[in-house]
C-alpha cells in the first residue's frame, strides 16, 4: 500500500482540507446546553492539525458528528467542539455555520487561522456519496489530508469521493499511525504471531476470525463467541449465549484452524447476570448456569501464550467486561499483553477500556482510533478512505 503523508507535502501558504473525527459524546448540561464528556477524539487529531499550522497552512476541519439525517440538529452541531479546540490549540478557531456555501467561503481561512466547518452529516448527500456536494467540499482547498481513521470504512463524500476532485491527498499522522500498526500486524507480523478475539458473537466476526487465521501461529477465543465453538465441539453450555445458527461455521473453523486455535478450558458461571452476582468457577458448565468469564485455568494458558509472543492483536474482551467482577479475565490479559515483550496492536472500545482499567495504556505499541474501522482492517477489507489515498 502507497500513499503520501502530511509530511510529504508543501503546506506553506496552502489551504488544507483535513478530514478528522470529531464525532464525540454529548451530553446536556443543567442549563439545557450540549457539553463534551469526552475530548479524546479532539486530542487524537491535534499532532496533524498542529503540524499543518507549523508548515505555513490554513486549516480547514471537517466532521461528522452523530445521525442527524441529512438535516440540521442544533444537539448535533460541532460548535461545542470548535470552543474546546480553540483551547487545546490556545488559538482562535472559527465556527462555519454550514460546510459548504458562500458563507462558508466567505471564511476560508488564511495561513494560520483554523476553520471548522459544520456537521457533514447536516447534508445527506455526506452519506450518499453524492459527486456534486463532493466537488463543493474539494473547491474549499487546495489539499486533502484524511485524519479520520475511524470513518475510513465509509465510502462518504468527505472520506472518499472529494478525493477524486482534488490535486493533492495525503495521510494524517493519525492515519499513518493506524495504517502502521494495523499493517505491520496484518502483513508481515514478526513471530510468534497471536490473535486475542472476544464479544459475543462470531458472526460479528467471521471475516476477522477467517482472515486472522492465515496470519497468526496462535488465536484465542474468549467471551461469549467461545460459547457457539464450544457447543460445536459437542461441548455443554449451559444458558451461555450460543450463536446456534453458526455452529456448523463454528464446525468448520475448527477443522480449518485446528490446534491454532485455543479455546477456554474453564468459566466463570453465574445463574442470573447481574453485577456482583454469586458465581463460581468451572470447567464443564452446568445445565442451568451462564458463562461469563474465562476462568483462572484459561486466563494462565492464555497468559503463557502472550508472554511468548513477538506480536500481540487484540479485539473484544473476554467476559461480561461491563458487570464487575466479570470484568477479572479481560484486565489479566491486558496485563499479560502489557507485560510481553511483543509489539501489541489492540482495538475496539471494551479493550481500551480494559486496557485502561488494568492501567497498563502507556505499555500498548497501539490502540486503535476506529472500532468498525480496525475491525474490518482485520478482517482483509479494503477501507474506502484509505483506498482513495492510494497512488
Amino acid at each position: 500500500m502507497s500513499y503520501l503523508s502530511i509530511r510529504d507535502l508543501d503546506l506553506n501558504g496552502k489551504r488544507v482540507f483535513i478530514r478528522v473525527d470529531f464525532n464525540v459524546p454529548l451530553v446536556k448540561n443543567e442549563k439545557g446546553e450540549m457539553e463534551i464528556s469526552s475530548d479524546k477524539r479532539i486530542k487524537s487529531s491535534l499532532a496533524t492539525i498542529q503540524y499543518a499550522l507549523d508548515h505555513g497552512a490554513g486549516v480547514i476541519l471537517a466532521s461528522h458528528l452523530g445521525r442527524p439525517k441529512g438535516k440540521p440538529n442544533p444537539e448535533m452541531s460541532l460548535r461545542p467542539v470548535a470552543a474546546r479546540l480553540q483551547e487545546l490549540l490556545g488559538r482562535p478557531v472559527k465556527m462555519a455555520p454550514d460546510c459548504v456555501g458562500p458563507e462558508v467561503e466567505a471564511m476560508l481561512p488564511a495561513p494560520g487561522e483554523v476553520l471548522l466547518l459544520e456537521n457533514l452529516r447536516y447534508h445527506a448527500e455526506e452519506e450518499k456519496n453524492d459527486p456534486e456536494f463532493s466537488k463543493k467540499l474539494a473547491a474549499l482547498c487546495d489539499v486533502y489530508v484524511n485524519d479520520a481513521f475511524g470513518s475510513a470504512h465509509r465510502a462518504h463524500a468527505s472520506t472518499e469521493g472529494m478525493v477524486r476532485f482534488v490535486s493533492t491527498a495525503a495521510a494524517g499522522l493519525l492515519m499513518e499511525q493506524e495504517l502502521k500498526y494495523l499493517g505491520m500486524a496484518t502483513t508481515n507480523p514478526t513471530r510468534p504471531c497471536v490473535a486475542i478475539l472476544g464479544g459475543a458473537k462470531v458472526s460479528d466476526k467471521i471475516e476477522v476470525i477467517e482472515n486472522l487465521g492465515k496470519i497468526v501461529d496462535q488465536l484465542l477465543i474468549g467471551g461469549a463467541m467461545a460459547y457457539t465453538f464450544l457447543k460445536a465441539q459437542g461441548l455443554p453450555t449451559g444458558k451461555s449465549l450460543v450463536e446456534e445458527d453458526k455452529v456448523d461455521l463454528a464446525k468448520k473453523l475448527l477443522a480449518e484452524l485446528g490446534s491454532k486455535l485455543m479455546l477456554p478450558v474453564d468459566h466463570v458461571v453465574v445463574s442470573e447476570i447481574a453485577a456482583g452476582a454469586a458465581n463460581e468457577v468451572v470447567e464443564t458448565i452446568p445445565a442451568d448456569k451462564i458463562g461469563v468469564d474465562i476462568g483462572p485455568k484459561t486466563i494462565e494458558k492464555f497468559s503463557k501464550v502472550i508472554a511468548s509472543a513477538k506480536t500481540v492483536i487484540w479485539n473484544g474482551p473476554m467476559g461480561i467486561f461491563e458487570k464487575p467482577p466479570f470484568d477479572t479475565g479481560t484486565v489479566a490479559l491486558a496485563k499479560a499483553v502489557a507485560a510481553s515483550s511483543a509489539t501489541s496492536v489492540v482495538g475496539g472500545g471494551d479493550s481500551e477500556k480494559a486496557i485502561k482499567a488494568a492501567g497498563v495504556a502507556s505499555k500498548i505499541s497501539h490502540i486503535s482510533t476506529g472500532g468498525g474501522a480496525s475491525l474490518e482492517f482485520l478482517a482483509g477489507l479494503k477501507l474506502p478512505g484509505v483506498a482513495a489515498l492510494e497512488r
